[in-house]
């Protein structure tokens, strides 16, 4: 990888870890590997440590951050940490996050958000490739459903990064079939935006949950589709995370949801972390050429949608295949993910070589960190994905704004 000796790396040691709260305990993780890399041309991320240094001082009111992903994105350990982390700078609960309403189809939602319902919906995922799945959006997944009638809403979990919000969108496909209106007796301001996907709901007074009635007015047009809900608090500054990320997604996945450049769009991102890559390995047709490409209109995708956004690429986590045999194609994705990082002038986290490379999956499985199945991991160990990360963020910010 002859790339690696040409980036530029705008790292340095700061007096202190930003979050590591057992530094070295781990013999098998690479913390000297810890670090941002650029490319040619840093830029982009410059500006996101420039706004990021204007929110520290007051200038700013929110930073937006969003990451996309698979089941390591969906399960929101990794950015439930991240997101504390980040919050935890100016210890304000202002900000908000993206929310996908998984627990109302019966999949695993992230531990700082729930959704419900008393109606029956189904899911429509791009990552199962026998699916045709019309619209889908930045969340890789729609639930729908043809209730008559019908109630669903969502509730912000016991967290320590997010407590209330102020405004919540609500993206959907504007079935003129069907009507919705806060349930609540709370006072309110509404407002629909059919040319962004969105309604918007300005609250009287913050919420930690919000329940909408729905009623089928005809039968014109069949299914009423759920996207997500965009939830702030505006009353004071914080984070913006947004986890988009679904089971099973692969790069090629992504580019089968239709609408998710209008939807990237809504949310204006500051930083987009790229954690594609580990379900395109683990089939037998992977192709190094056929990554980069996807990956090449990913890039392009989020260009449109934010043009002045920085990326972050990740390379992929060490991980086998059925259980026993170990993935060889995850070395050859930090080769293509450091020519990525070239090719578009974005900044690297080589979340590979932190874990310790070929075979170190096996080490996280062993001392607790990974799950036997040695794709996924446990809390903890997604826990320090999230701390590494920030802190190797910081550090490269510290070393650009230390004066």
């Amino acid at each position: 990888m002859i790339f690696k000796k040409c980036l530029l790396l705008f790292f340095s040691a700061p007096f202190f870890l930003f979050s590591q709260t057992e530094p070295a305990k781990y013999s098998f993780i690479n913390y000297a590997a810890n670090k941002i890399v650029y490319a040619k041309d840093s830029s982009s991320m410059l500006s996101f440590y420039k706004k990021l240094n204007a929110f520290l001082n007051g200038k700013e009111n929110e930073i937006r951050i969003i990451q996309i992903g698979g089941s390591h994105i969906q399960g929101g350990m990794w950015g439930d940490e991240l997101t504390t982390n980040f919050q935890n700078l100016k210890q304000t609960k202002g900000g908000g996050f993206f929310a996908f309403p998984f627990k109302i189809i019966k999949t695993n939602s992230p531990p700082y958000s729930t959704s419900f319902s008393n109606g029956k919906w189904k899911s429509c995922r791009t990552a199962v490739l026998k699916n045709t799945c019309p619209n889908v959006g930045m969340a890789q997944i729609t639930a729908t459903t043809n209730d008559s009638a019908n109630y669903f809403g969502m509730k912000i979990l016991e967290n320590p990064h997010h407590k209330k919000f102020t405004t919540i969108r609500v993206y959907h496909n504007f079935n003129k079939s069907f009507f919705f209106t806060i349930k609540e007796q709370v006072g309110f301001k509404r407002k629909d935006f059919e040319d962004r996907g969105y309604s918007q709901f300005i609250l009287d007074a913050p919420m930690d949950s919000i329940t909408f009635i729905m009623v089928r007015k005809d039968t014109l047009q069949r299914d009423f589709v759920l996207y997500g809900f965009d939830v702030r608090n505006t009353d004071e500054p914080g984070i913006y995370y947004a986890a988009l990320g679904a089971n099973g997604a692969s790069t090629q996945s992504v580019l089968r949801c239709q609408l998710f450049a209008q939807q990237l769009k809504t949310l204006q991102p500051d930083l987009v972390i790229l954690s594609l890559g580990v379900n395109d390995v683990q089939g037998k047709t992977f192709s190094s050429e056929d990554y980069i490409a996807h990956y090449d209109s990913i890039v392009s995708i989020i260009r449109q949608a934010s043009p002045t956004c920085a990326i972050l690429f990740n390379t992929i986590t060490d991980n086998y295949v059925r259980k026993k045999t170990p993935n060889k194609k995850s070395a050859t994705v930090e080769e293509c993910i450091y020519k990525l990082a070239e090719k578009h002038n974005a900044a690297l986290w080589d979340i590979y070589a932190v874990m310790g490379g070929y075979k170190s999956i096996f080490k996280w499985q062993q001392a607790g960190l990974a799950k036997k199945d040695k794709v996924h991991f446990t809390v903890k160990g997604y826990h320090i994905f999230g701390d590494m990360m920030f802190e190797a963020i910081m550090r490269s910010y510290y070393n650009n704004f230390k004066n």
